[in-house]
């Protein structure tokens, strides 16, 4: 078991205020495996002061010395890249393979890109009789999921420090130890006192503290909708800075010429990774009525061979859910999908026999689903597909756009042309053209009840700057 009694404040390892402690469950084995301080608003203030003193400082280094932080940082995380994905395979449930690969895998990516970005950028351009700087936002709080705990930390702290900015993280409670793993790893590099701040505790604790600080400048929040909006509504009263990446419901379009096989086929496999704990999957697949059948049997096979199985057996392609709480709900959602009226095809709300202990969630699939339906609006976040037939393509892009959220999508076509035609008609943020395969250096984040701001590339860089004109 790893258990953590300290906080990150200011460069040291420190207790914590507040005298809890939370335990981090095996997903698979529903056993403790860590635990992890019960952080509080004292410890917030005492980050932030850490992270206010620090920012001057910081503030002022080159570009070129905060990339060789961020380089450290990448090589400390690739030398721990075993660890890491074992430690988040246990945490969430993710097969050690696919763990090992995205866990571990993109946040290194991610921290090398910000180390190019911040020594590439264009701080300073001249318009007119004006010099127009960009300079870092201040004190960045950054509050993540436990979904993909690593890469999303990552996603935040790499360019927010990369843009001079510090950072006070408060990582997801149910799987945050990947983040104190980071935060051995920025100790090891001796990143200037105060850079970045670890406080973990629950979102009404250290997340509303982190969202309402006078003096945190910036929050950057991933999350469920209900809670980003709760984070907007409590940063509203300091008039700060706002960046939400919140929920989806996306959707695979599936036009008459595509290739049936493989566009339903690839549309399974998004929906079902990280056993659907993942916000920009594609859980609804829009697909012509004359079709529906055929590719209701061609999801059925492919769910079925979904295997559900503990994280760590080599022939498991599903592994669980994250914990209790979140397996009852996807239950309870797939139960409503049969009180609905829905097809359920294959799957169901009932424990796999074999595994009795574990989160797990049979792979299932719904046909016949219609747009109004429960299951067909809000996010299940589990191994549920809506299968739901259209009458013509602009029919598809009605339901496609029939959603309060507009995170992922994907479009197929015989002609990309086609699909990049249709994909533009569709309010989201990130569309697949043809199975196009996920760019951590690609813009990344939503329209309407899915967010603001981006993430990833120059985009997410920029979202930890401030405009300043210079008139000469």
């Amino acid at each position: 078991m790893k258990t953590y009694d300290k906080l990150y404040i200011g460069g040291e390892w420190t207790p914590s205020s507040g005298k809890g402690s939370f335990d981090v469950v095996n997903a698979s084995t529903e056993e403790v495996m860590g635990r992890i301080p019960a952080g509080n608003a004292a410890d917030v203030d005492r980050a932030v002061r850490s992270a206010r003193a620090a920012f001057d400082p910081w503030s002022r280094t080159t570009p070129a010395e905060r990339a060789g932080y961020l380089l450290k940082i990448q090589a400390g995380i690739v030398a721990r890249t075993k660890e890491i994905a074992e430690t988040i395979a246990a945490e969430v449930g993710m097969p050690i393979a696919l763990s090992t690969a995205i866990q571990a895998g993109l946040p290194t990516v991610t921290f090398g890109s910000a180390a190019q970005i911040a020594t590439s950028y264009p701080f300073e351009e001249q318009t007119g009789n004006s010099l127009v700087v960009r300079e870092p936002v201040g004190v960045v709080g950054c509050i993540t999921p436990w979904n993909y705990p690593l890469h999303i930390v990552a996603a935040k702290v790499a360019p927010a420090i990369a843009a001079g900015c510090t950072v006070v993280l408060k990582p997801s409670e149910v799987a945050p130890l990947s983040a104190f793993i980071l935060a051995e790893i920025i100790d090891s590099v001796r990143l200037p006192r105060g850079v970045f701040n670890l406080v973990s505790g629950d979102g009404q604790t250290v997340g509303e503290a982190i969202a309402g600080h006078a003096d945190i400048d910036m929050v950057t929040f991933t999350g469920s909708t209900q809670a980003g909006k709760r984070v907007s509504e409590v940063a509203s009263k300091t008039v700060k800075r706002v960046a939400l990446e919140l929920g989806g419901k996306s959707a695979t379009v599936i036009l008459d010429d595509a290739d049936l096989v493989k566009a339903v086929t690839a549309g399974v496999q998004d929906c079902y990774l990280n056993s659907g704990q993942t916000c920009s999957a594609c859980t609804r697949m829009l697909v012509p009525k004359a079709k529906h059948d055929e590719a209701v049997r061609i999801a059925k096979q492919v769910a079925e061979a979904f295997t559900p199985g503990g994280a760590f057996d080599a022939t498991t392609k599903l592994g669980p859910l994250v914990s209790k709480i979140q397996q009852e709900r996807v239950r309870g959602y797939i139960k409503k999908g049969i009180e609905e009226g829905a097809t359920l095809v294959t799957g169901g709300p009932d424990q796999p026999a074999n595994l009795p202990k574990g989160y797990f969630v049979r792979p299932t699939v719904f046909a016949n689903v219609k747009s109004a339906m429960i299951i067909a609006q809000q996010e299940i976040f589990g191994p549920v597909l809506c299968i739901i037939p259209y009458d013509d393509e602009d029919d598809a892009i009605r339901i496609a756009n029939d959603s309060n959220y507009g995170l992922g999508g994907a479009v197929w076509a015989a002609n990309a042309e086609d699909a990049k035609r249709v994909a533009r008609r569709i309010r989201t943020g990130q569309i697949a053209i043809n199975g196009g395969g996920f760019n951590p250096t690609a813009p990344f984040g939503g329209f309407k009840q899915s967010g603001r701001g981006r993430e990833f590339g120059k985009w997410g860089f920029e979202e930890f700057l401030e405009i300043k004109s210079l008139q000469l």
